[in-house]
């Protein structure tokens, strides 16, 4: 059965995608820009944290003589991948650069960043061009062989689906099947959807079909559409895109992880980075951070490096 509402909602979500569009390409007479912008908390949350010296002192000695940490993360123009990110009014906002600035003032660095795609950012680390990746990357087994992790918030894999569709609530992976589903290459839910791929016919179900976007707004577009059933993505974020993309509902999530900063294996950068987590902690900016944003519950009690893996 369709949703009642489906043309309403339809036209509702391809709105919202035109003012993505037209906001990332900078169009000088687009006023949604302005109405994103009104939508986005402004709290200045950073700019009284104060460096702590005794965990500067953490730093390899290369990094303090710098002064500078290059960080490699993505970038969406818009709203479409709040709350880690976006790009108002030429502005970068979101809840992973207040904390990425929140730490850099701790450690009294500041952040060389430089721009990637997900998939590109964790070789990228392990080859020297950035010394941390902070992507909303989800502690894996294997990543761990590999990689030093600093946790930071934890989250989890979840369902957004249109409201057209007739399924209501996610429980179990099998839920899914013999829906369209759109999730993002070389990332846990690509990880989980395959590691799945057989369970639909273990169940008497038709498969799930899964096409790959390295960013959301072509997602919320397909959902909008109608080519895509599904987004299978991070929690906090598809409960964030719930209340401000039109025609969604969040469905459910089917499992958590932890989430952090990625560095280079014995880089001596995992501790600093967690001790610094572990101070805006203490004080209560990391708190307000999350709260800014909307999404207190997901936040950590204690960054850890490299906790124990579920993947």
């Amino acid at each position: 059965m369709k949703h009642p509402q489906r043309i309403v909602t339809l036209l509702a979500s391809m709105a919202v995608i035109g003012g993505i569009a037209l906001t990332g390409c900078g169009s000088s007479d687009d006023t949604t820009g302005s109405a994103e912008a009104s939508a986005v908390p402004t709290q200045d949350i950073t700019s009284g944290i104060v460096k702590d010296e005794k965990l500067s002192a953490e730093l390899p000695e290369s990094v303090r003589s710098a002064g500078t940490l290059t960080v490699g993360t993505t970038q969406t123009p818009g709203t479409s991948s709040l709350p880690h990110g976006g790009v108002v009014d030429d502005k970068n906002v979101g809840l992973d650069l207040d904390l990425r600035n929140a730490i850099g003032k701790v450690l009294g660095v500041n952040w060389n960043v430089q721009y990637g795609t997900f998939a590109s950012i964790i070789p990228g680390v392990q080859n020297g061009k950035y010394q941390v990746g902070q992507a909303n990357f989800g502690v894996t087994a294997e990543r761990e062989k590999v990689l030093d992790f600093s946790t930071y918030l934890n989250d989890g894999q979840g369902f957004l689906g249109s409201s057209r569709v007739d399924l209501q609530k996610v429980n179990t992976i099998t839920d899914v099947c013999g829906y369209s589903i759109a999730t993002t290459p070389g990332s846990t839910f690509q990880t989980l959807l395959s590691s799945h791929v057989d369970d639909c016919a273990k169940v008497g179900k038709k498969p799930w079909t899964v096409q790959y976007f390295n960013d959301t707004a072509p997602i919320f577009l397909g959902l909008g559409n109608g080519k895509v059933d599904l987004y299978f993505g991070p929690v906090l974020s598809l409960k964030y895109d719930e209340k401000h993309v039109p025609g969604t509902k969040f469905l459910g999530e089917i499992s958590s992880t932890p989430v952090g900063f990625v560095t280079a294996k014995d880089s001596g950068l995992a501790k600093p980075l967690t001790d610094a987590v572990n101070k805006l902690i203490e004080t209560g900016d990391y708190a307000k951070i999350f709260d800014k944003w909307g999404v207190p519950d997901t936040r950590v009690d204690k960054s850890t490096v490299n906790p124990p893996s579920t993947f």
